[in-house]
């Protein structure tokens, strides 16, 4: 039975599996730096024989599986390769040796698995029919996101996938379960800069001036108006500033400027549109009211990402008679981005979490902080359940 080879080969191939992500979390590179990275995964595919291009993206490969009968069907899988600019706190053997550069993310985790699912892949490929491009994508956390860029440079064409299929770590969930969730699933992610602008003196003379901080805190106050009372309360909606400094300023000098940065985050495009729209005149407005100005640049992030509800369901399924179903949970909506929302808006996709805590309660430190680690034992699902699933697509069982 096809299933159980699978489960039996993602076993015998999980020591080689960790090595390959001790490599690459020992090794992490940040977005658009990922030169190495792409190297060993190209070593990693040419020692198994398996076809494949570089360069995509600057440092991305591509690689092309074919089954029997190729022409089938075609399915993409995807898996990040880039790291964060975090200074690991861990005390492992296999600890960053790029100084304040970390796989806080669990992109090694996910292109370990993928390389693990390659291989299962190729060795059972006399048992499956069709055609799997597998996308190794550089540049996940920094904007325009790979995706975006990949998408433009063609890699959903020739050949062009039906479906597409991409995982992540999830460190609040038990090591042997995974996640889903059908529909709209995580948030676009659009960045805002504020710069506010006075004229700046001695705090003791604040009538001679034009209070830039003053201003500063009565945008920020307004601006939360669009969330509570603008917003529809049907769609998801977020609005957070998380850095604000001035440009010069002390306790008895008034700044001639400040500087905000935050995001914004919804479910809906057209929501999106006229939110962005009312932050900058908002924000513009607050300011001449108080005999400032303001200046508001906008950059358009990821779109928000909806996993196909027929093939998110099926492989909910699937995932249940490979795991058990007690081990497959229904996700919440989440309001973090993610990039592979670029392909969900293109090809049916779903876009599933793996469960990398240890069952002791170990290892599950969030993402995107300075000890995120895994239960190695992970490794083996995340290569496993992405073969399983790849084959049970492109064969359409379940």
């Amino acid at each position: 039975m096809l299933k159980s080879k699978i489960q039996q080969l993602a076993a015998e191939y999980l020591e080689d599996i960790i090595a390959i992500r001790r490599h690459i979390h020992a090794n992490p590179e940040l977005s658009f730096e990922e030169v190495n990275t792409g190297i060993f995964i190209a070593q990693q595919l040419k020692k198994h024989g398996i076809a494949h291009s570089t360069g995509w993206a600057g440092n991305g490969v591509v690689a092309i599986l074919e089954g029997k009968n190729p022409q089938k069907k075609v399915l993409a899988l995807r898996a990040d390769m880039d790291a964060l600019p975090i200074l690991e706190a861990n005390n492992i053997s296999y600890k960053s040796n790029n100084q304040g550069v970390m796989h806080a993310c669990g992109h090694d985790v996910h292109t370990a698995s993928l390389l693990g699912a390659v291989r299962i892949l190729h060795a059972l490929r006399d048992e499956w029919e069709g055609t799997i491009k597998l996308i190794f994508q550089p540049a996940e956390e920094k904007m325009p996101g790979g995706a975006s860029i990949l998408i433009k440079e063609g890699v959903l064409q020739n050949p062009a996938p039906a479906a597409m299929l991409g995982q992540h770590v999830h460190p609040s969930l038990p090591t042997g379960k995974v996640g889903f969730r059908a529909g709209l699933f995580m948030a676009s992610a659009d960045e805002i800069y504020i710069t506010v602008k006075g004229k700046g003196g001695h705090g003791a003379m604040p009538e001679l001036n034009i209070d830039a901080v003053l201003i500063a805190a009565h945008t920020l106050v307004a601006l939360q108006q669009i969330v509570s009372r603008r917003a529809n309360p049907t769609i998801p909606t977020v609005l957070s500033f998380g850095k604000i400094n001035s440009v010069g300023g002390a306790t008895n000098v008034l700044p001639n400027e400040i500087k905000i940065e935050g995001t914004f985050r919804t479910m809906d495009e057209v929501w999106r549109k006229e939110a962005l729209q009312l932050i900058q005149k908002m924000a513009q407005l607050t300011a001449q009211s108080m005999g400032g100005e303001c200046e508001v640049n906008i950059v358009a992030g990821y779109p928000f990402l909806v996993n196909d509800e027929s093939l998110t369901e099926r492989s909910r399924r699937r995932a249940e008679d490979y795991l058990g179903a007690e081990n497959v949970v229904k996700l919440p909506m989440r309001m973090t981005a993610e990039d592979f929302a670029y392909y969900s808006q293109l090809v049916p996709a779903c876009f599933y979490r793996i469960g990398t805590a240890a069952l002791d309660g170990s290892k599950s430190s969030p993402v995107h902080t300075d000890t995120f680690d895994i239960d190695e034992s992970a490794l083996q699902v995340g290569a496993g359940l992405m073969a399983w699933l790849a084959v049970s697509e492109l064969s359409d069982v379940g």
